[in-house]
């Protein structure tokens, strides 16, 4: 077996791995990144950008079906072929990764090994059967993968995930997706507007990341409009007939309904790949999940010399909280002892389903839980179902809360679902970060007429709740009409 010493081991060549390899290699030559699947990183082959192809291709076929509401009446049957659909959304895919598998190919061969490490202690790895490796640091980066219940498994080719989804050369006929959050609500609801026959499952009531139950009503009425989403089904049975699935519920209502749809679409949440590690091997301290407990700035496990990052630490499953964390850990593994607290910036997390999903600092179970029945914050409100803008482009539904600290007048962040919402989000998520008051946030510049006004709108109600600034007005002059 090889045997290798090195300042610093990188177990996963993901979007966390890559960012802690190039900020440990600011430090020090000595680097390794352990890589034992394909590298492309998560979001550019199975994740954010395929998804988002698809979600493209459905918006186009919306858009030709909400023209008849501006008096626009296209000409003939609308026409899906899901081979061109999904030719696109390949072949895009496939652009994306190779930008990534760029980036891999700059990196020395040395500096790459291909397998699955394992921890013999807290300093030695070993990788399938042919490399063992001695380091001073580890960072583990090593993602997160699909996670469903195991009986699931006897559908066989019947169950798929999100991975599946995107290397199919056409749409099927039909799909059951289970699990209402981020990933079924993006491929379901693409799904439906691309001709394919959707119900959607879900267990415990929860729509999408939401916590604030007013929001999270309203989105679930949304989305009932479209397709059959029971988000706390009463599931009876679930078995493979021939190359269908047949599914026995209760409906709603109580009533005993059976479907057969082609496929299952498992997106019941995900898993961080720490269980294969043989961390038992190692004196980290584990979280009730089994994944090492960090610290928040530091990304500095219970052992001083392992730190964790991207999906695998637990926290905030996203490529740009994953790329955060990379560089805060791989920069620290590399400074090592001289540790520093990185750059954490405020939540910001976007649903991309129509109309978009998307929350901001705080959540509303954070501020509740953090501040209890005190009365020590506000909520403000605003419905996009009459704000101007929205109602000019036939974007008009949604809401969006934002709250406010009582006594200094910080916001304390927002949720939302509604026209724009990801750019929305990222106006609040900066105020957030700058540690704004509603006040210093009225006082910046809005454009009429614009979907923003809606967020000026919800500010004035909190400022008001608040008691900062005066009542609000119904109909705001020098804000033009409809805002």
């Amino acid at each position: 077996m090889k045997t290798l010493n090195v300042d610093v081991a990188v177990i996963g060549g993901g979007t966390a791995g890559l960012g802690a390899y190039r900020a440990a290699k600011a430090h020090t030559d000595s680097v390794v990144m352990i890589e034992g699947g394909p590298y492309g990183t998560t979001c550019a082959r199975v994740g954010c950008m395929p998804s988002k192809l698809l979600i493209a291709a459905a918006e186009s076929v919306h858009q030709i079906e909400k023209a008849p509401a501006f008096g626009v009446h296209p000409q003939g049957e609308i026409v899906i072929n899901g081979r061109e659909v999904m030719d696109r959304v390949k072949r895009e895919r496939d652009r994306f990764v190779g930008f990534v598998l760029e980036g891999v190919d700059e990196i020395p061969s040395q500096d790459k090994i291909s397998g699955y490490a394992k921890f013999i202690d807290n300093n030695t790895l070993t990788v399938d059967d042919h490399t063992q490796i001695t380091a001073k640091r580890i960072v583990i980066a090593t993602g997160s993968r699909p996670a469903y219940p195991a009986v699931w498994n006897e559908l066989g080719d019947r169950l798929i995930i999100n991975d599946d989804v995107f290397n199919w050369d056409d749409l099927p006929s039909s799909v059951a997706v289970f699990g209402p959050g981020v990933i079924g609500l993006e491929l379901g609801q693409a799904l439906k507007r691309l001709g394919v026959e959707v119900v959607m499952f879900g267990l415990g009531g929860q729509v999408g990341p939401l916590t604030d139950p007013a929001v999270m009503a309203y989105a679930d009425k949304a989305f009932n409009e479209e397709f059959y989403l029971d988000a706390d089904v009463r599931l009876e049975s679930m078995k493979r007939i021939g190359d269908a699935v047949e599914i026995q519920y209760l409906d709603k209502d109580g009533e005993f309904k059976v479907i057969t749809v082609d496929y299952v679409l498992a997106a019941t949440g995900r898993r961080p790949n720490v269980d294969k590690l043989a961390i038992e091997n190692t004196s980290l301290e584990l979280d009730e999940r089994g994944v090492p407990v960090a610290d928040h700035f530091t990304l500095q496990t219970s052992a001083e010399n392992i730190f964790i990052a991207g999906d695998a630490s637990n926290q905030l499953p996203l490529l740009h909280e994953a790329a955060d964390q990379g560089r805060i850990a791989g920069d620290n593994a590399g400074r090592f002892p001289d540790i520093r607290a990185g750059l954490r910036r405020s939540k910001i997390s976007a649903v991309f389903s129509d109309p978009q999903i998307a929350m901001v600092g705080e959540t509303y179970k954070e501020i509740t839980t953090r501040l209890g029945n005190c009365g020590c914050f506000e909520t403000g409100e605003v419905s996009f179902e009459n704000q101007g803008r929205s109602r000019v482009m036939l974007r008009n539904k949604g809401m969006l809360h934002v709250y406010g600290e009582h006594g200094t007048g910080r916001f304390l962040g927002a949720e939302m679902m509604g026209p724009n919402a990801e750019h929305l989000a990222h106006l609040l998520a900066w105020a957030h970060q700058n540690k704004m008051t509603v006040a210093e946030m009225l006082d910046m510049p809005f454009y009429h007429p614009v979907i923003e006004e809606g967020v000026r709108t919800a500010l004035r109600d909190l400022n008001a709740k608040l008691h900062l600034g005066p009542e609000m007005i119904k109909h705001c002059l020098d804000c033009g009409p409809g805002c």
